[in-house]
C-alpha cells in the first residue's frame, strides 16, 4: 500500500526536519524526490542519504520568498525528469514578536516564505498536472494555523492562509484530477525543540491528550499517504497531526 513507484516529487524546504523525513519517506515508497531548499550542502546530505538507501533524489536550489527562484525549480524538475506528480509545500521560517513589537519585514518575511512562495509553486505545478491529469499537492500548515499562538501573528496568518489556499486549489482543479491537501502538525520533535528546557517542553505535553511531542516521521507518514492512489478521493482536507492537543 502506499506505494508510489514512477511518480516524481518534488518537496520544499527539504534540507532538515519535517522536509528532510518527507523527502526521505516518499523516496523508500518509490518516488523520485527533488529536494529544494536554500542551502546546496545540506541538500546534497539529504540526497545522498536517500540514494545510499538505494532510493532516488534529485537537488534544486530554491528561495521560496523569491517567485522567479521557485519557477525555476519546478522548470528544472520537469526539465530533468519529465513531470511533477507530488507538491510538498514544506519551507518555512518564523521571525516570531509579539504583535506590538512586529516589524513589517518581520510580517513580509513569513508571508513571502510561507504563503505566497508556496502559491508560486502551486501556481508552476498547475498546467503540467492539469496537462498530464494527475497531481498531489500537500501543504505543510500548523495546527497554530487554526487555533493561533501569541508572538506568531505572522507565522500563524500564514498558516491559516495556506489551508483556505488548499481549499481553493482543490476545487479548482479537482475536475482535472488533482487533488490538494494540507497537513497540520502539532508539536513536533525537531533540532529546534531539542534544544528547549525540559519544563519547557513538560508544559508543552501538557497541552496534548498523548502526552508527548510528534515526530516528523509521522508527519511524513501523513504526507505519504495523501501522495498515493490510495488518498485519490481525498482532496480540500485538512489532515491534524497533533496528538488530540486541537479536536476541530
Amino acid at each position: 500500500m502506499f506505494r508510489l513507484d514512477g511518480k516524481i516529487a518534488l518537496v520544499t524546504g527539504a534540507s532538515q526536519g519535517i522536509g528532510e523525513a518527507i523527502a526521505k519517506q516518499l523516496a523508500a515508497q518509490g518516488a523520485t524526490v527533488v529536494c529544494a531548499a536554500r542551502t546546496l550542502r545540506k541538500l546534497q546530505e539529504v540526497a545522498d542519504a536517500i540514494t545510499s538507501e538505494g532510493g532516488k533524489a534529485d537537488v534544486v536550489v530554491a528561495d521560496l520568498s523569491d517567485g522567479a527562484s521557485v519557477r525555476a525549480a519546478v522548470a528544472t524538475t520537469i526539465e530533468r525528469h519529465g513531470a511533477i506528480h507530488i507538491l510538498v509545500n514544506n519551507a518555512g521560517i518564523t521571525r516570531d514578536k509579539l504583535l506590538i513589537q512586529m516589524k513589517e519585514d518581520d510580517w513580509d518575511a513569513v508571508i513571502d516564505t510561507n504563503l505566497k512562495g508556496a502559491w508560486t509553486a502551486i501556481q508552476a505545478v498547475t498546467k503540467p498536472m492539469m496537462k498530464q491529469r494527475y497531481g498531489r499537492i500537500i501543504n505543510i500548515a500548523s495546527v497554530v494555523g487554526q487555533m493561533g499562538n501569541p508572538g506568531q501573528a505572522n507565522y500563524v496568518a500564514a498558516k491559516a492562509g495556506l489551508i483556505g489556499l488548499t481549499k481553493s486549489v482543490a476545487r479548482e482543479l479537482a475536475s482535472r484530477n488533482v487533488t490538494a491537501n494540507s497537513v497540520t502538525p502539532g508539536y513536533i520533535e525537531t533540532a529546534m525543540t531539542a534544544g528547549l528546557p525540559e519544563d519547557v517542553k513538560a508544559e508543552f505535553t501538557k497541552q496534548i491528550p498523548l502526552g508527548r511531542m510528534g515526530t516528523a516521521g509521522e508527519i511524513a507518514s501523513a504526507v505519504v499517504f495523501l501522495a498515493s492512489d490510495e488518498a485519490g478521493y481525498i482532496t480540500g482536507q485538512v489532515l491534524s497531526v497533533n496528538g488530540g492537543m486541537l479536536m476541530p
